[in-house]
């Protein structure tokens, strides 16, 4: 080799030796080899260069006003594709504010990473009072999954891959990443610093039930003279739609599904018992939980919900934990939903016979009666709307866009909306969930929006939208086909209430009167509409949807047309109290 070559090689070692690089681009790299392509958050010291560099490197950084609904869109985004959603945050308050989110999505099961700069370790451990000093790790365990802390850049490969698999394997759920400053500034050597991240293989393996199991639940079925399957968010996240599908029309068995699983068959399938839900409850001798729990949703499993006569559960769950955690469960079938719904129905042989006509004829019976009843009711063309001649309105329109995503919060708005609004696909109506709380609903819908490119309609309590409002402008600002519509009623549950002393302070529950939130969007440069009949709600509605723009409708309700707490008055002591 001629000198000259020889020099020019060592030189070029030389540099190849010399390339660094730090925690910042580490994190972004072990993201996107792991098919991660958004972070949801916001940003401030010391993120902010953490949020540039990924949006520099061809991610997409969708920046919140709050992180809380930076937060709950990451969360819904996990439950929409089966990967993690990222949230990015500040310390300390930025953390607490995404941990609200974090506690929701561990409750609910769905896969989600908050990720948040912290301050240094060994002045946190002292006590030595550093900017936005707080104890993040330990402050973060009891409402996630799993929580980790990175200290040194070589370890950031290995700390993702460990998020990711704790948020997807087994029952899903919200893990905390934390990373304090001085790491994202820690430089490594280029090479090593590549050969140190890790790409997560088969995260959410499958996991078979034992043969014996579906054969005892089998048997459990057979029994049965009038079963009952009951299909909760954990079928819809389970993506096993064909399978699930398969199994209920094969068995012939009635089936009712929980909020979120709507979709999964379509709500005017003909056996679907969701008209006739309580009356189905009471009556069952046997119920299949598929990706259901038996929480306060469904009265614990037991009390008057379920009538007099003890019920034979069949449970398909990914968790053992969740076995007997209210009552006795006669056939726990344990593992991934989609291997163990296969599994039940290859055990649908020659000897299973279908429900009989008995058990069918009166859940139609009662289906007709109910559906009638509720016919007539949102027939009514009350003025000013109530719920249910806006949510007719609604339906109307959404019956002929199956693929729109519908977000769901609010008291008398969540609960009419659940049982007008029909749903034709899985996975594309979210609402308040396992705890049932109020502002999901603008992080929901930009998560919705950004991860199916699909439009959305958010329907809004005017109490429920207050809590998230102001992403109205994230929503413009990023130019998202979401409709906001705010069933406006003057206040929470109803704008009625006054003060009982006379005085100048407003009761607890009531708002300004007359609001027009429709201008709030109009600031921000979306369109806004003012609905006071439901034929102004219909034509509005089909022009905000075909404009594929962020849009917001006021929605003016009667002031007195909601109730106390919805249909939770029994969780309201107040109301309880009253009823004695």
């Amino acid at each position: 080799m001629a000198e000259a070559d020889r020099q020019t090689v060592e030189e070029t070692s030389t540099q190849q030796a010399a390339e660094t690089t730090d925690g910042f681009h580490l994190v972004i790299d072990a993201l996107k080899l792991n098919d991660i392509s958004t972070i949801f958050g916001l940003v401030g010291i010391p993120i902010t260069d953490l949020a540039r560099l990924a949006q520099a490197e061809g991610m997409r950084f969708i920046g919140f006003r709050h992180e809380q609904h930076a937060g709950n869109a990451a969360a819904i985004s996990g439950f929409m594709t089966q990967k993690p959603g990222i949230c990015l945050t500040v310390s300390a308050p930025g953390f607490l504010n995404g941990l609200t989110a974090l506690a929701n999505a561990t409750t609910n099961c769905f896969p989600m990473i908050l990720i948040s700069g912290s301050s240094e370790r060994e002045i946190v451990d002292l006590q030595q009072g550093d900017y936005e000093e707080m104890d993040q790790l330990n402050a973060a365990k009891p409402y996630a999954k799993a929580a980790y802390r990175v200290l040194h850049a070589e370890d950031i490969g290995i700390g993702v891959a460990r998020a990711i698999r704790a948020a997807v394997s087994g029952r899903p759920g919200g893990v905390y990443l934390d990373l304090p400053a001085k790491l994202l500034a820690q430089t490594l050597d280029a090479v090593k610093a590549q050969q140190s991240l890790v790409k997560v293989v088969d995260a959410a393996p499958r996991q078979l039930p034992a043969p014996e199991s579906v054969k005892r639940a089998i048997d459990v079925l057979k029994s049965a003279k009038r079963p009952l399957i009951l299909l909760g968010k954990g079928a819809a996240y389970a993506q096993a739609d064909a399978e699930i599908r398969a199994f209920v029309e094969q068995s012939g068995i009635p089936y009712l599904p929980m909020s979120m699983a709507k979709g999964l068959l379509p709500d005017t399938h003909e056996q679907s018992a969701s008209a006739a839900r309580s009356f189905v409850l009471q009556e069952a001798d046997v119920v299949v939980l598929i990706g259901a729990r038996l929480n306060w949703l469904l009265s614990h499993g037991k009390g008057k919900t379920w009538g007099a006569e003890p019920k034979k559960f069949v449970q398909v769950d990914i968790s053992p934990t969740e076995i007997d955690s209210n009552v006795a469960i006669a056939a726990p079938v344990i593992g991934d939903i989609g291997s163990c719904v296969a599994a039940l129905r290859a055990g649908l042989d020659a000897g299973f016979a279908k429900p009989s006509a008995e058990w069918t004829g009166a859940i139609a019976e009662r289906k007709s009666k109910n559906l009638a009843k509720m016919a007539a009711t949102l027939d009514k063309n009350p003025s000013p709307m109530n719920f249910h001649s806006a949510l007719r309105a609604i339906r109307d329109v959404l019956k002929t866009r199956p693929d729109i995503n519908v977000v769901n919060e609010g008291a008398n708005t969540l609960d009419y909306a659940r049982s007008i609004i029909d749903m034709y696909e899985p996975r594309k109506r979210f609402d308040s969930g396992t705890w049932g709380i109020m502002g999901i609903g603008m992080g929901f819908a930009i998560g919705a929006a950004v991860t199916s490119g699909k439009p959305v309609v958010a329907i809004e309590g005017d109490s429920a939208f207050g809590f998230s409002g102001m992403e109205l402008e994230t929503i413009c600002r990023y130019d998202l086909p979401v409709c906001t519509i705010v069933f406006n009623n003057n206040g929470v549950y109803r704008g009625t209430d006054v003060n009982p002393t006379g005085g100048k302070d407003v009761a607890p529950t009531v708002f300004v009167k007359g609001a027009r939130y429709d201008k709030m969007i109009e600031a921000f440069g979306g369109v806004g509409y003012n609905a006071t009949t439901p034929e102004e709600l219909t034509k509005a509605l089909l022009e905000a949807i075909a404009s594929g723009k962020p849009t917001l409708i006021n929605a003016v309700i009667d002031e007195a047309a909601g109730t106390e707490s919805g249909r939770l008055t029994n969780l309201n002591p107040q109301s309880a109290a009253m009823k004695k």
